[in-house]
Parts: C-alpha cells; sequence; structure tokens
C-alpha cells in the first residue's frame, strides 16, 4: 500500500516533501505527487504518515 496527494487540493506548500525519510515526493508542474514504488507509509522511521501528518489541507495526502 502506498499514499498518493490528491493534486486538485495540494497547495504546494512543499511541507510533505521535506518530512518523508524514503524521498518519495518530488514536485510536479506546482503541486506534490508520491512515486507509489517508494511509498512505505513511513513504516519503520514513524508511527504514523509523515504526509499526512505535516499536510495543511485536511484528506490530500491519502492511502491508495
Amino acid at each position: 500500500m502506498a499514499y498518493k496527494i490528491i493534486a486538485e487540493q495540494c497547495t504546494g506548500c512543499g511541507a510533505c516533501e521535506f518530512e518523508c525519510p524514503s524521498k518519495a515526493i518530488k514536485e510536479k508542474n506546482g503541486v506534490f505527487a508520491i512515486n507509489a514504488e517508494k511509498c512505505t507509509e513511513c513504516e519503520g522511521s514513524f508511527d504514523t504518515p509523515q504526509c499526512a501528518s505535516v499536510c495543511p489541507v485536511d484528506d490530500t495526502c491519502v492511502p491508495v
């Protein structure tokens, strides 16, 4: 399983990119996207997915 960022809701703030321990988040055309192949849901690093924890917009970073 992985997380995804709902592009229409992403504000492009970038908070998630720096919090991702697996470096799965990158900016594309002003919004951020998660590479599902790299996403580990922060298992082994954090108790909760950091993208969802730091995102200022509720329900923008969600499980696939």
